[in-house]
This record gives C-alpha cells, structure tokens and sequence, in this order.
C-alpha cells in the first residue's frame, strides 16, 4: 500500500457536481492498493498514520499526532499511486490492484483507521471520478510505502 497524506486545514470531495465528504483540519489520505497488499500492510499503515507527528503543538512544532489535535480525515482511493513510469510517457497501472481486491482492502483501511482514530472517517467513492479540493496546510506532505517501511 502507498499513501499521499496532506495536512489539511479543510479538504472535500466531489462526484457528480454534489459534495460527498467535507473536513476542516485534519488528514487527507489518497491511498494506492497493489495485488501484494494484506491485512498486516492495513495495521502498520493505519497505525503509522494515526500516530504521526505533524500537526503543530502550542510552541508551533510539529509535534502532535491527528489524535491528539481531534482533527478530521478523508480517505480517497487512488490507484494512480502505483503509476509505473520507466518505459515511455504513458504511465503503466498493472501493479494497481483490480476492484475485486482493492475494494475489500480500502473499505478494511478504513473500518481500522476509525478504530484507529475512534471517529468516522469519511470517504470518496471508490472508481468514480472525484474532484479533490483541499488546503493544504504548511504545506505538508508526506509519501508511505508499507512494502518500504524506512
């Protein structure tokens, strides 16, 4: 699994010109399922993202985890993530896993970051096509890879 997450101090999510998820400061998660992906990779990940310590304390040092400042998250499927782009410009997709694994994963990746965070995590529509607004805060980014776990 791979993940992009921003710092947000607001982020949505729209399909079909109505909004389906809307946060104010807290987490966007895009999140990348390949075919190798098992339940081990969904509790280290939403362990690691749950904890993470990138929101400001009260000196303005990142030092606070999403827990820890009650923010809010979005979690939004993106198979785009595995992109292969050695050979050519056209981005290869054939590790990105097919709806009938991905599917299960995410909505797992999902059900644990809740428990994670003991709060509903909202959502994109997994295979629509979404139009994700957000700012993002400080700006911070942060790339995870659960098969490199440096």
């Amino acid at each position: 699994m791979r993940v992009v997450i921003q710092r947000v101090s607001l982020a949505s999510v729209t399909v079909d010109d109505k909004v389906v998820s809307s946060i104010d400061k807290g987490l966007l998660v895009l999140l990348g399922i390949e075919d190798a992906d098992i339940q081990e990779d969904i509790d280290w990940l939403t362990a690691k993202i749950s904890k993470i310590r990138i929101f400001d304390d009260e000196n303005g040092v990142m030092n606070c985890s999403i827990q820890e400042v009650g923010g809010e998250m979005i979690v939004v499927s993106q198979f785009t993530l595995h992109a292969a782009t050695k050979k050519g410009n056209r981005p290869s997709y054939i590790k990105a896993s097919k709806p009938e694994i991905a599917i299960p994963l995410y909505e797992n990746f999902v059900r644990k970051m809740e428990v994670e965070l003991g709060k509903k995590v909202q959502t994109g529509i997994f295979g629509a096509d979404m139009k994700v607004a957000l700012v993002n805060d400080g700006p911070v980014t942060i790339v995870i890879d659960s098969k490199n776990r440096e």
